[in-house]
């Protein structure tokens, strides 16, 4: 009989849950809920619903059981990173979690480089520097005094807070915390020095369980609510990409690394943090991995851009799909501008199109105007974007990385995957599509001894789905381009 998990993947656009059954090292999936994950705006700033979510996820218990009949050998959830709730004494919510777009960010990096130098900071945590990281959201109620940090018993990453009210069990998974910039990776725990500098109280951040520890069953309350039976309850990589990274069907050790989405993450499995001058200078980060590894990795701004213009033209009356603006992007005349994809100008949600526009009229290129042509110019600037990380990433490794492996939704965009092929001149071997709720699983499975190791989890990802290899297709055009980008980079 095959073994049933529910993989519960939430995005920043929408969420799934995902039933996967396990049959003789065969893994088949089926989704079973997919919702959409839209922030709330409210007087005091952008939030998730993070009620709604919750009562997604139930609602994916139900479906899982009663329409599907399947016998749960085990649930795991897994999200973005960054985000938190923080709990009172009673364990408590204490207001809805913020969204990592808010604006009260603004101008806090730079107000903890007065309390704290940039060089330590980076030497405490070893990750990458972003306004939306979970240090600079907790400084910034720190400076406000907000009276919801000063009751804070509990500090709880967003897929720990839902395994919370699932289990019961408070507990920070480690590819969570590794993504606060609160967590010492070479301490392996919380760096107390830079938490007691910025005045962020220490006492409110829990243990941190490894990937693959089972937090404990299904509550009894929520088990008879449902009628799911007491399901075991698996912290997997509970980081989105480190399920997906978990999922990479690789066979090769120097391999690079896309999860291909909203955010593009790009990077390579590592042994050890690397934090030193070199991925200070280029603003790497080290986040945790399965199996004792590290995801040396830099984020990309990713498919945002293409997803806000999409909704930029939606509000002005013109609904298109990802396939007819991919289409139009293809059909659109190469290389006529190129955009550093992680511009501050394109973070926040808005009027994606004018914005492109602009940054092309500020740096003296031809300004796209039709649609296609815009979404051309993200699409190949986002394929620079990654040659120029390849490059350095090959730089501090000291190693040729071959092939990338790109996975995800992202995979879905045909288009950017020969891109990247072109611009990177490397061989792109994309998918799985569902490598987060893939990897998610197949952490379920080691957790609970159906698989034995990373290595036997990925033979059954090549056995189980069937990837796509796009050739590089080099051109003097794509090394032009390239070089205006670093130029560009280099003028910010």
């Amino acid at each position: 009989m095959p073994h049933n998990f529910l993989a519960i993947d939430l995005g920043a656009e929408s969420g799934r849950a995902i039933l996967a059954a396990l049959d003789d090292k065969h893994l088949s999936l089926t989704e079973i809920h997919r919702f959409p994950n839209n922030p709330v705006r409210l007087p005091d700033g952008l939030h998730w619903d993070i009620l709604r979510l919750w009562s997604e996820i139930k609602t994916a218990l139900h479906i899982a059981t009663h329409k599907h009949n399947a016998q749960l050998a085990g649930i795991g959830i897994d999200t973005w990173g960054v985000d938190f709730g923080l709990l009172d004494r009673t364990g408590t919510l204490i207001g809805n979690p913020y969204h990592y777009r808010d604006s009260r960010t603004d101008g806090m990096m730079e107000e903890t480089f007065k309390r704290l130098p940039r060089e330590r900071i980076f030497d405490l945590t070893g990750i990458q520097f972003m306004q939306l990281n979970t240090l600079y959201q907790l400084f910034a109620q720190a400076v406000q005094q907000a009276p919801a940090l000063q009751i804070a018993e509990t500090f709880l990453t967003t897929p720990d807070l839902l395994n919370y009210w699932l289990s019961g069990r408070k507990a920070c998974e480690f590819t969570m915390a590794t993504t606060t910039q609160c967590y010492d990776p070479r301490r392996c725990e919380w760096s107390q020095p830079l938490l007691e500098a910025l005045g962020i109280p220490v006492h409110i951040f829990p243990e941190v369980v490894q990937p693959g520890t089972v937090l404990g069953e299904v509550l009894p309350e929520i088990a008879e609510e449902i009628g799911c039976g007491r399901v075991p309850v698996i912290a997997p990589a509970c980081h989105d990409t480190g399920s997906a990274v978990a999922a990479v069907p690789a066979e090769a050790q120097h391999f690079a690394w896309i999860s291909s989405g909203t955010w593009s993450i790009m990077g390579a499995e590592a042994g050890d943090p690397i934090v030193n001058a070199q991925s200070l200078k280029y603003n790497f980060t080290n986040e945790g991995g399965v199996n004792g590894t590290w995801r040396f990795s830099k984020n990309i701004m990713g498919l945002w851009l293409v997803q806000e213009c999409r909704r930029a033209w939606a509000r002005a009356g013109e609904e298109l799909s990802y396939d007819d603006i991919t289409q139009l992007a293809a059909e659109a005349e190469p290389f006529q501008a190129i955009i550093d994809v992680d511009c501050n100008d394109f973070f926040q949600p808005g009027d994606m199109p004018a914005r492109i526009q602009k940054y092309c009229a500020r740096t003296q290129q031809p300004v796209p105007q039709a649609k296609g042509a815009i979404v051309r110019c993200a699409l190949e600037s986002l394929a620079l974007k990654y040659h120029w990380v390849l490059d350095r990433l090959e730089e501090m490794l000291g190693y040729q990385l071959h092939p990338i492996h790109i996975i995800g939704g992202g995979t879905q965009n045909r288009l950017l995957n020969q891109l990247t092929a072109d611009a990177t001149n490397r061989s792109v071997v994309a998918g799985p599509i569902e490598a987060t709720a893939i990897g998610n699983v197949l952490m379920q499975t080691v957790a609970l001894g159906y698989l034995k190791s990373l290595d036997e989890a990925r033979a059954v990802v090549r056995h189980s789905f069937k990837p796509e290899t796009y050739e590089p297709h080099t051109s003097s055009a794509w090394d032009a381009a390239y070089r205006k980008l670093e130029r560009i980079m280099q003028d910010a």
